[in-house]
């Protein structure tokens, strides 16, 4: 991460991570790469499926401390290496497409933000290899060894402004905005973010958000993606929450 300072950059490009960069949730390539390096842990499959029952209670977050269960105990360098060796591995697989407009971003000297709901464990590896300015993702609590269900603050939503006004100067805020901006997403659930930029890229957009994109006049990317259809996504998603 590049240090900050007052100077405002010639511009801002803003990029989630799932769905955006590349076509899967990174929670589920992270959960398949972990379990492929300890297979034991696809035993604490359970703990997860049982909350999804209590998702009422629980809500998002909650689901989220649940699915992260599988990293129960682990050692905080374990975690970490674990975290590395992912990055490594899953960048090359990122959309050919998306990764050019970050490199065109770069050549004009535009100050770069990876903002993603994703666990930044793994989220700050990523954007180190990928030269981002700023990475944000979702904080686990700090603790020696990982407990069965993590405390974190969740990174997603009106959160990613509140984090983006936290951790930026106030010059690089005009009018309610982030000046030369552009922002890149393939969920509604980014809306607030896509709220302080001037220009705006959809990936892959569902049809409620392709009508938004169409409206406010944004671009809409469709990179190619890997499943064949819904039941195939589903089947491969499945898979990998499995750890194959």
């Amino acid at each position: 991460m590049t240090r900050m300072n007052a100077e405002v950059p010639a511009g801002i490009a803003l990029f989630d991570l799932d769905g955006t960069l590349l076509a899967w949730d990174t929670q589920l390539l992270f959960r398949r790469h972990v379990i492929h390096r300890e297979p034991w842990r696809a035993l604490l499959l359970p703990v997860f499926l049982g909350s999804l029952a209590l998702f009422p209670i629980l809500k998002l977050g909650g689901l989220k401390r649940a699915f992260l269960s599988y990293l129960w105990r682990m050692p905080t360098p374990t975690l970490a290496a674990h975290a590395r060796s992912f990055a490594a591995t899953i960048v090359p697989t990122f959309y050919p497409q998306l990764r050019e407009a970050l490199e065109n971003h770069r050549r004009q000297g535009h100050f770069l933000i990876l903002s993603s709901a994703s666990p930044d464990i793994y989220v700050a590896e990523i954007g180190q290899i990928l030269g981002f300015h700023l990475t944000l993702g979702t904080a686990l609590a700090p603790t020696p060894t990982c407990p069965l269900w993590p405390k974190l603050v969740n990174h997603k939503g009106a959160a990613k402004v509140e984090r983006l006004r936290q951790s930026l100067p106030p010059s690089y805020f005009a009018d309610g905005k982030l000046r030369g901006s552009h922002g890149y997403t393939d969920s509604r659930a980014d809306l607030p973010m896509l709220e302080l930029c001037h220009a705006a890229s959809v990936v892959n957009p569902d049809a409620a958000l392709a009508t938004l994109a169409h409206a406010a006049g944004w671009h809409i990317l469709r990179p190619p993606r890997p499943w064949r259809n819904r039941a195939d996504f589903w089947c491969r998603a499945l898979a990998m929450l499995a750890g194959f």
